[in-house]
């Protein structure tokens, strides 16, 4: 049985900030969930997809954020608790059904789980997406720690069925990733069925039914601004003079910092739990009791000028700061030294900081730079394209484990913007320019995003190469499923969609399927690609190592070895694959039997065919 399936009320269970999300729906109810993976989100559907196969709740991995958002908008309006979850990038996929989804509302509580990405720990950008809770009208959640992240979700759905309108969650890496003990609840039966009630005039979003829906919506908001004011975790503690404002992981480190510095008797602290409709009146109560205010949160200075607003229009002229003050920029996360020193400065007070730990003594670290893994097939497709194009032609990258081929030696990606972007720049790099133009992208983000690409580069009658690099899997996020995988290696039941048929359906008439540890022949593949007149696609297929091993579909090899007496130390092996199975030891290339998985792509590189199988 599945942890979280445990119902043991009372019980405290130590979990991963996105478990707790997890847990928090099922004891909401939790009927339906959706999502495209995406870290910092990923382990929430994780474990929706466990729990369904042992459970009637519904899970999917859809296609992409806007798929799964308007999937879920469905079960909603039948009535049907759903969760929605993606990281912060995601939500850009899902933003046009997300503006008029608030208009429209939904019958069933709806909770849309967003993850902000502060310092890019995995991502193209670090948004703030508190914007969008602005920009759409919805009311937006920030929690602070596991068992807030539990508690706020079962209230983000109860507020969802209050107000009819889906609620976002809005969480951050430091909180989806820390761990710490939750109280458990009571787990809700799972309602598998709902019905839809017909009402075209206002589910159907002609602009004279979404002028009336608009209205509507700010009905709605004026509410949700209401439960904002008696909000529990829009909480003020303290009667000092020194006002400290702070939402989301950045409340841990206030209140570190209030009680290291040990000012407990001179701050005035208001935690902002709901963060929109932000409580303008408790706000307001707030600033009239205090001298001053700093205001602490990560990225954009979003409660900063909107509290500065409020004092503005309720006459109070106390200073309010935030970014610009000790180290608070809009770039990447805060920590608690940084807040302490934040804090000191700006109430004047002497703080020396802590020593730092003397570390002198230790050996340095070794570096772990990010890097394809040991028998990646993407490493032996980059290679092929290297020797049939060169150096010079242009490489559109996309999301995913081939956006490493940035770093050298391979160093074959060359602009990137976002899922699906490598297709469609393609399509303007090949007509602005007379240089070739080869582009990358994943199995899994092909489907999301690529398609439409595609079809835009046939009908437009474009010149470049694409290379679909099909691994079998979603494999930077961990190994999900997506419409072209093989389900039942999973164990599940999906229909698989064959990415060839959906390339020659957009009308690409030149495509290759190659498997690239068949080094020549993949070259040979690639070449012709370079002659055709027009869209060239080029099916690189070859499973992911991790996830053939983890879905007992690995190939059993031998590693390799190097024979001493025949290599010449060119080192064409480490010079053009960088596999980290292999290193320098003595001037001399090694290969590290535990890591090499026997791909032989090595040994078809090398030029004294010096590396041979281990023998037995």
């Amino acid at each position: 049985m599945h942890k979280l399936l445990t119902d043991s009320p009372g019980k405290e269970m130590l979990l991963l900030g996105n478990e707790a999300i997890a847990r928090g729906a099922l004891e909401a109810g939790l009927s339906f969930a959706t999502c495209y993976p995406g870290t910092p989100s990923s382990e929430i559907p994780e474990q929706f997809f466990r729990i369904s196969q042992e459970t009637d709740l519904y899970f999917e991995y859809s296609t992409n954020e806007k798929v799964a958002l308007e999937v879920g908008a469905g079960a909603a309006a039948c009535g049907l608790r759903t969760m929605v979850t993606m990281k912060h990038v995601g939500l850009n996929v899902a933003a046009d059904p997300l503006m008029t989804l608030a208009y429209v509302g939904v019958k069933g509580g709806m909770v849309i789980v967003n993850a902000d990405d502060p310092f890019m720990f995995s991502s193209q950008n670090e948004q703030d997406n508190r914007f969008y809770a602005r920009l759409s009208g919805l009311p937006m959640l920030e929690p602070t720690s596991t068992q807030e992240m539990k508690d706020m979700t079962i209230a983000a759905f109860e507020l969802s069925e209050e107000l009819e309108l889906p609620v976002i969650l809005r969480t951050t890496t430091r909180l989806n990733h820390v761990r710490g003990a939750v109280k458990l609840g009571e787990l809700k039966p799972i309602r598998t069925k709902g019905e839809f009630q017909k009402n075209p005039f206002h589910f159907v979003t002609v602009p004279a039914v979404s002028r009336n829906l608009h209205k509507l919506l700010l009905e709605k908001y004026g509410k949700a601004a209401a439960r904002s004011e008696g909000w529990p975790e829009n909480r003020i503690t303290g009667d000092g003079k020194w006002g400290i404002v702070a939402n989301g992981v950045s409340v841990n480190y206030a209140r570190d910092a209030i009680r290291e510095l040990g000012i407990e008797d001179k701050v005035r602290f208001m935690q902002v739990g709901m963060s929109w409709p932000l409580p303008r009146d408790r706000i307001t109560g707030f600033l009239k009791g205090v001298d001053k205010v700093l205001v602490v949160e990560e990225l954009e200075p979003v409660m900063e000028t909107d509290i500065k607003a409020i004092a503005q229009e309720n006459g109070i002229t106390i200073p309010i700061r935030g970014k610009g003050v000790g180290g608070f920029s809009k770039l990447y996360e805060y920590d608690p030294g940084m807040v302490r020193k934040a804090v000191a400065d700006y109430f004047g007070m002497e703080y020396k900081g802590r020593a730092p730990v003397d570390l002198s003594d230790l050996p340095q670290l070794p570096g772990r730079p990010p890097n394809l893994c040991a028998g990646c097939p993407h490493r032996a497709t980059y290679y092929a394209v290297k020797k049939a194009y060169g150096p010079d032609a242009i490489h559109p990258t996309d999301i995913g484990c081939y956006t490493l081929g940035l770093l050298p030696p391979i160093s074959m990606a060359d602009y990137l913007i976002c899922m699906g972007s490598s297709v469609s720049s393609s399509c303007g790099f090949s007509r602005a320019s007379d240089q070739k133009v080869v582009s990358f992208i994943g199995d899994s983000t092909f489907f999301h995003s690529g398609i439409t690409g595609l079809i835009d580069a046939v009908h437009n009658n474009h010149k470049f190469t694409l290379v679909v690099l099909d691994n079998g899997t979603t494999a930077m996020t961990g190994h999900q499923p997506h419409p072209g995988v093989n389900a039942e290696a999973m164990g599940i039941e999906r229909t698989r969609l064959s990415i060839e048929e959906v390339v020659r359906g957009c009308g690409v008439k030149d495509v290759h399927l190659v498997k690239p540890f068949k080094v020549n022949k993949t070259i040979e593949a690639i070449q012709a690609s370079k002659d055709y007149d027009g869209v060239s696609v080029v099916i690189s297929e070859e499973l992911c190592p991790l996830f053939a091993r983890a879905t007992g579909q690995m190939r059993k090899t031998k590693p390799f070895r190097v024979n001493y007496d025949k290599c010449k130390n060119h080192r064409d092996c480490i010079n053009y694959l960088a596999c980290p199975a292999m290193y320098l030891q003595e001037e001399k290339v090694v290969i590290d039997k535990n890591l090499c998985i026997g791909c032989a792509v090595c040994a078809q590189v090398c030029p004294e065919n010096a590396i041979l199988p281990v023998k037995d």
